[in-house]
């Protein structure tokens, strides 16, 4: 089963794109399905599954259907999910295939985040503490060749309190920027609007400097991918005026309290699969003597949702 949805954008590939500024009746057309029946809660986005290894065809259609109205969508398993294995698996029956096996990730390309004793080699990257992570979309530091278009966030166990993810598909981002200022969106997308400094430890050069758009296009699929990170320190905007006013304009945006921004906080067996919407995490708090330790499996793909 093949939503309305799907078949909509599947119209709208390559150059057709209604991303790209010039195809204004592209653009109307795609904005029209895309808020016709937008959920209002995350709520309405949670997919229960049965078995995550052997997702039924009826689970799998949700799932795709769901990522390619809102690029998100929350699934609750009925079995129990410990081991990364498991999340590999049912990854590929959506066709996310390319694991990213970035610089904190496992030997399996899958990351197991939780707060790390001092001295760990993941010391000083804030995913493995309980301070809350801002707003950005996975893998912006990435080269343009390693884009993460998507991810998977499973939650084994979860926190005293705290940790709530809040997300917001990249889509309804650019269209409520073109909407406001299609100029916006044209600086957004210039090859040298935002760079990532270089990462260094020890001395050591760990990754060179990146430079690049935060919206572009697919040129085959014509899909919408965004590069974003709302950290402050050692994050080089270019400074032309169209730029201040979209990075201003983001800002208020992800501040405010957006219909569209959704909040959510796994529960174990909960997991978030995405086309690496924006999103972020809050503080949270462990109680190790009540067994409340918070554990997420992190899976990040070059692939996007099938």
């Amino acid at each position: 089963m093949v939503s309305s949805v799907s078949q909509f954008a599947d119209s709208f590939s390559g150059q057709a794109s209604p991303f790209y500024l010039n195809n204004q009746s592209a653009y109307i057309a795609w904005r029209e399905s895309k808020l016709r029946h937008y959920p209002q809660s995350p709520g309405s986005q949670v997919v229960p599954i049965n078995d995550p290894e052997n997702l039924s065809a009826c689970e799998l259609a949700k799932i795709r259907n769901q990522c390619e109205k809102t690029n998100t969508v929350i699934y609750r398993s009925n079995k129990a999910i410990t081991e990364k294995e498991v999340i590999r698996r049912m990854g590929m029956q959506l066709g996310l295939q390319h694991l990213d096996g970035n610089l904190c990730a496992d030997e399996d390309g899958i990351s197991g985040l939780q707060v790390m004793d001092e001295g760990s080699r993941h010391e000083g990257y804030i995913p493995y503490t309980d301070r809350p992570i801002n707003w950005h979309t996975d893998g912006y530091y990435n080269t343009e060749q390693q884009k993460i278009r998507a991810m998977i966030l499973h939650c084994v166990s979860d926190s005293a309190k705290g940790g709530e993810n809040a997300i917001l598909d990249h889509e309804i981002v650019y269209m409520l920027m073109r909407d406001h200022d299609p100029e916006m969106i044209e600086a957004l997308m210039q090859a040298d609007v935002m760079t990532i400094p270089e990462n260094r430890e020890n001395g050591v050069l760990v990754r060179s400097a990146q430079t690049g758009p935060v919206f572009s296009i697919d040129e085959n699929s014509g899909h919408l991918h965004m590069r974003y990170t709302a950290r402050k320190r050692s994050i080089e905007w270019k400074q032309d005026p169209a730029t201040k006013k979209a990075t201003a304009f983001l800002e208020n945006l992800l501040a405010s309290q957006n219909k569209f921004i959704f909040h959510y906080r796994l529960q174990p067996g909960e997991g978030i699969i995405s086309n690496n919407a924006l999103h972020n995490r809050s503080a949270f708090t462990d109680d190790d003597e009540a067994g409340k330790k918070r554990l997420i499996y992190r899976a990040r793909y070059f692939d996007r949702v099938q």
